[in-house]
């Protein structure tokens, strides 16, 4: 491995046990990383765990105007894409092409003009979901490529960070309830090409928390891309997985988006996207509260049933669970969530001030 990488695992080992935000840990890994495996740009997204789609993009590109194109390339080319590669294991865009970059859409209509080199990707993900994908860029000589020290350093870093970037989630549902909840749905309208049209005045303030920008700036909508590019990917029968993904919003809330094409007449490529802004269903929500704490499918199963209210002998019943097993899936699914009772997790899950015990 590079010299000095025994040093810089051990900090970002500790960075993974001690921190629980995950912009701020992405942000910390990235200045240790760069130590022995150096890199001129990046682009590191959290993902729905289910849908796989980005959101909450920490990153450094040569041209932010370029953002709309990069997305987009990036969901819909074939090399490399992050639902396809292993998990935990650093990828290379030159050995993944023998060298011929031009095989990569991306590198081909962008990457090409900023003389990257070469790309390493690690996709962040256990069998809980998938939480996250880097892309590390080089430019410069044509030499400039990851080699298989370099490859190895980040793929053996991948595992620890994958749980911290999951217990990160999890940390987004301990706390306080937010202050003021969200009422109805935003609405952003996009061009075939992801540039931003239009929107509701709602889905500006939902943006500049989604992605802290500058008072006098707009908010660049980062999520909203990503969902909208995961639908033409969809078209471009790249990826079938749905247009949709759950973001944190602030304290503990949840939103999720949604894109979709307008009806309208002619070539549906050709049609606007329109990306809605809504809170979490419960459902939903409940849903990514168990995979973040690393609950079990039968114990997500158990948490959603005792969220809509079930109760121990029903829960039994509907399961097909003896009555002694259901207070053992409880003993668990409380050790996992750091939880005591029954009221406080399903408060919790939900996002509740309050539930009766």
């Amino acid at each position: 491995m590079p010299d000095g990488s025994a040093g810089v695992r051990a900090r970002i080992q500790m960075l993974c046990r001690t921190s629980s935000d995950s912009r701020q840990l992405r942000a910390a890994v990235l200045a240790e990383i760069d130590r022995v495996v150096p890199f001129d740009s990046y682009a590191w997204l959290l993902t729905d765990p289910e849908t796989r789609v980005g959101w909450s993009p920490l990153a450094r590109v040569p041209e932010l105007a370029q953002l709309p194109l990069l997305i987009r390339l990036k969901y819909t080319t074939r090399v490399n894409r992050w639902t396809s590669l292993p998990p935990n294991r650093c990828a290379t865009l030159a050995s993944a092409t023998g060298g011929e970059l031009g095989q990569s859409r991306m590198w081909l209509e962008l990457l090409k003009q900023y003389s990257v080199t070469d790309v390493a990707s690690v996709v962040f993900a256990d069998q809980f979901g998938c939480w996250g994908f880097l892309d590390l860029w080089r430019h410069g000589a044509s030499t400039a490529r990851f080699h298989a020290p370099e490859q190895h350093f980040l793929s053996t870093i991948a595992p620890e960070l994958t749980a911290a970037l999951r217990s990160c989630q999890a940390a987004t549902f301990t706390g306080p309830a937010t202050v003021g909840t969200i009422e109805g749905a935003s609405v952003l309208l996009l061009s075939p090409r992801l540039e931003l049209l239009d929107q509701t005045p709602q889905s500006d303030t939902h943006l500049r928390q989604l992605l802290p920008t500058d008072v006098d700036a707009s908010p660049v909508p980062a999520a909203a891309y990503n969902v909208a590019a995961q639908l033409l990917a969809i078209q471009d029968a790249v990826d079938d997985g749905p247009a949709q993904a759950r973001s944190h919003l602030a304290g503990t809330q949840w939103l999720t988006l949604r894109a979709a094409r307008l009806a309208g007449h002619g070539d549906e490529r050709q049609q606007m996207i329109a990306v809605t802004v809504e809170a979490a269903r419960p459902r939903d929500r409940v849903e990514l509260f168990g995979r973040a704490h690393g609950l079990t499918g039968r114990e997500r199963e158990v948490l959603h049933r005792l969220t809509r209210g079930v109760s121990t002998r029903q829960l039994a019943t509907e399961m097909d669970l003896s009555p002694r097993t259901v207070p053992d899936h409880l003993k668990s699914i409380f050790l996992k969530t750091n939880m005591n009772s029954r009221g406080t997790l399903v408060a919790r899950a939900l996002g509740a001030e309050k539930t009766t015990p």
